[in-house]
Formats: structure tokens, sequence, C-alpha cells
């Protein structure tokens, strides 16, 4: 139970339902807790912490890392110790709260001691090409990312590997690379497309509508957002639908 409610709670939060993951990913903190399995517990408290995170509840995620952190020592686990640091360090580089240089050196030390958990190598990954990013090495960025991407494409990971090229094309926009930025995009819809994640078409079409914009094309960037707003109204996220339409050109 504890596991089917994990995995339930990490599809909501890849489709953006965090209020739902958040009560999913609670329940699976029962049945782990009830069950006495310190491993599981330690994967719930990494969700749980990612959830909390996506909710702007910075310090209790931080406490959740921790706690996971802490039992990964106490049963001396090394792999699940490492995925832990490398969930703190993505709070804290998109936090704004830690230096670039130091976590991605940090991450690719925790990266070497991770020999099973594919999904957590590719985090390594991710966040390593973040900070990358953060320090303005755009080639390394994207190598970082597409690093994370492979392994997502060899596990059909498909989401994720939307959110790969997602972040690949927020490397290339603010590198001044529009085109290239909106190929990326046009392969984050398509696995979107694919994985049916309706939440990540409607970021997508945001995002092209923000390069489009960036690149002088005020035309296309209202034909992308309008075709966000249309999306995320579909799954009823007027608020979401709101703020794009928002930045339509009247």
């Amino acid at each position: 139970m504890a596991v089917t409610q994990l995995e339930a709670a990490n599809k909501a939060t890849d489709r953006g339902n965090y209020s739902e993951a958040f009560a999913l990913i609670n329940e699976a903190q029962r049945f782990a807790v009830s069950a006495d399995d310190s491993a599981l517990i330690i994967r719930v408290a990494l969700s749980r912490g990612n959830i909390l995170s996506y909710l702007n509840r910075a310090v209790e995620a931080q406490a959740a890392f921790d706690g996971a952190l802490a039992e990964a020592d106490r049963i001396g686990d090394t792999e699940l110790a490492a995925i832990s640091r490398i969930y703190t360090a993505r709070r804290r580089l998109l936090g704004g709260g830690g230096n670039a240089e130091e976590l991605r050196d940090q991450v690719r030390k925790d990266l070497a001691m991770i020999k099973k958990e594919q999904p957590a190598l590719a985090l390594g990954w991710t966040v390593i090409g973040l900070a990358e990013k953060e320090l303005g090495r755009w080639d390394d960025a994207e190598k970082g990312i597409k690093s994370a991407l492979d392994i997502h494409i060899k596990g059909e990971y498909l989401e994720p590997a939307a959110y790969d090229w997602y972040l690949i094309a927020s490397i290339r926009s603010v590198s001044g690379q529009y085109q290239d930025a909106l190929n990326a995009l046009e392969e984050a819809l398509s696995y979107d497309r694919r994985a049916e994640n309706t939440y990540g078409l409607g970021t997508d079409w945001k995002a092209m509508g923000d390069v489009y914009k960036k690149a002088g094309k005020g035309p296309a960037a209202d034909i992308a957002y309008r075709r966000s707003a249309d999306i995320f109204r579909s799954i009823n996220m007027e608020k979401e639908a709101a703020e794009v339409e928002g930045r339509i050109n009247p």
C-alpha cells in the first residue's frame, strides 16, 4: 500500500497536482511507518520533501530531506544517503540558497555512490545541469540535462523526459538560442502528448509563448499563450489559465 501510494503521489507531482500528491504521500508515509521499512520510509520522505518544495514550504521540505538523510546514515545505506543529499542540493539550488559550484561538485561525488537507483541518477545529472546553467556554462548545462534525458528515455519515463526537454529549452532561451529553444519545446510537447500529461502540455505552450516573445514574435507568442490557457482550462486549472492569458498582448 505504501508503494502504491508513493507511485501515485509521484505521478500526481509530475502532472502538477501538488495538493493531491501531498494527500497521497501522507498516506504513503503512514503505511511506510506502520511497516517499519527504513528504505521505504526514506523514499517516501524524499518524495514528501519534493512535494513540499513545490508547495513553497521550504522549511518542512528540508526537514523531510534531513530526516531521510539521518535514517539513511543510521542504517548505513550510502546510496540512499547520497540521494538524500542530491534532493537537498536541488532544493537549495532552485531556492537560491546555495553556491552553485559547491552544490555541483557535491552532487558529482554523490553520483559515484548511486549504483541501482536510475531515477535518482537522472536527478543528480539534472541538478548538475541546473548548477551549470546558474554559472552561465550553457554547453555544460545542456550536457548535464541530456545525461538525465538519456536515462529517462531508456527507462521510458515519458513525463520526466518531457521536463528534460523543457529545461533544455530554458537553457537555450536564456543563452539567446531562440529557435533551438523552440525545437526543444517541440520535443517536450511530443513526450507530454505521449504521456497524456495535460499539465505538461499547458506548461510547454506557455514556455513557447515566452520564447516567441523574447524573440520579438508577438503574434506567434499570443497564439502559444492562448493554446496554453485553453489546455489549462480543459482540466479546470483556472488560475494557471488566467495567468497565461495575462501575458497576451491586448
